[in-house]
């Protein structure tokens, strides 16, 4: 059994008990034979997402969201993940990328994570099945310095729809920035507000985002997952891509975060994640979306600057 790691006073890293785990474990769902919609609604599914997705029925599915293992080697408590050859890799994507084609709907979007490393293979094989729109690079503000390169601080996502009609709700993602030198015309304030906090603006999102925060020992979202994507940054390609009750899919689920972001959302989801321990976490950030809905960054449909609103 894994000793228990020491947390700081105010740190609010999820934990789990050895009865709080089995209790949730009997939650979590198993599928190994054909399974409706209805049935793997809103749940977290155990087990590997090449043999679940067989399963799954066709086109269900709005958005998918794919946060797969780069192409680095990564132990995920326990599952260790080995790095590869380029063209392995490749392979290895292709292999399972090509399953999920059936499971969404003709006006589906895809999104896939991924870092510098294997950005090109990822880009290679999402074009095979599908169009790909853009390169979302975001900043992940915290990483290890490197003393003979450019410190990596920085994950790509690639943005593709099955076709031509796809849901893209811009409205419902433009970010609110502190506007430095206003500019008026006829005394009135051109296209920027005037709050107590300050002077702001409304503006269009683009496709480098400076404004999340990795998940860290402060935030009620963090959890111990090795590789943790933001719920603020979900909240983005979710209220972009889908509408209110749509179905997302997330078939590398790990901590749950796209799950518990689309439940905060008022979205349907579907998560695949092979460790156990992980999907348990899901269910407990799931059970504590139920009662507080709050996303870090995003407020009252604003995304603000990093750091500006916390929970």
């Amino acid at each position: 059994m894994k000793a228990e790691k020491k947390r700081a006073p105010r740190n609010r890293t999820l934990t789990l008990s050895a009865a709080e785990m089995h209790e949730l474990a009997d939650g979590l769902l198993r599928v190994n034979a054909p399974v409706s919609a209805s049935s793997v609604c809103n749940r977290i599914i155990c087990g590997d997402m090449e043999k679940v997705v067989d399963f799954l029925p066709d086109n269900f599915v709005d958005l998918l969201i794919l946060d797969p293992p780069y192409n680095l080697a990564k132990d995920f408590n326990g599952l260790k993940f080995a790095s590869m050859g380029n063209d392995d890799y490749i392979a290895y994507l292709d292999r399972w990328l090509g399953k999920l084609v059936r499971v969404l709907k003709k006006n589906a979007s895809v999104y896939l994570c991924c870092d510098w490393q294997c950005s090109a293979a990822c880009f290679t094989v999402l074009a095979r099945y599908f169009t790909v729109r853009n390169r979302i690079v975001w900043q992940r503000e915290k990483g290890r310095g490197a003393r003979r390169n450019w410190k990596n601080s920085c994950e790509d996502i690639w943005f593709a729809t099955v076709g031509k009609d796809y849901t893209f709700n811009i409205d419902a993602v433009k970010q609110k920035r502190r506007v430095l030198a206003p500019y008026r015309s006829n005394g009135e304030p051109k296209d920027w507000v005037e709050e107590a906090a300050g002077k702001f603006r409304l503006t269009c999102p683009g496709n480098f985002w400076d404004d999340i925060s990795v998940p860290y020992w402060s935030m009620p979202e963090n959890t111990d997952h090795p590789t943790q994507k933001p719920e603020k940054l979900l909240a983005k390609l979710i209220l972009a891509s889908s509408d209110p009750g749509d179905m997302i899919l997330d078939p590398f689920a790990g901590s749950g975060s796209t799950a518990v972001t689309a439940a905060k959302l008022d979205r349907q989801f579907v998560g695949i994640e092979l460790n156990k321990e992980y999907c348990c976490w899901a269910l407990a950030r799931l059970r504590r979306a139920a009662d507080d809905k709050r996303i870090q960054g995003f407020e009252d449909g604003i995304f603000y600057e990093r750091n500006s609103k916390s929970c």
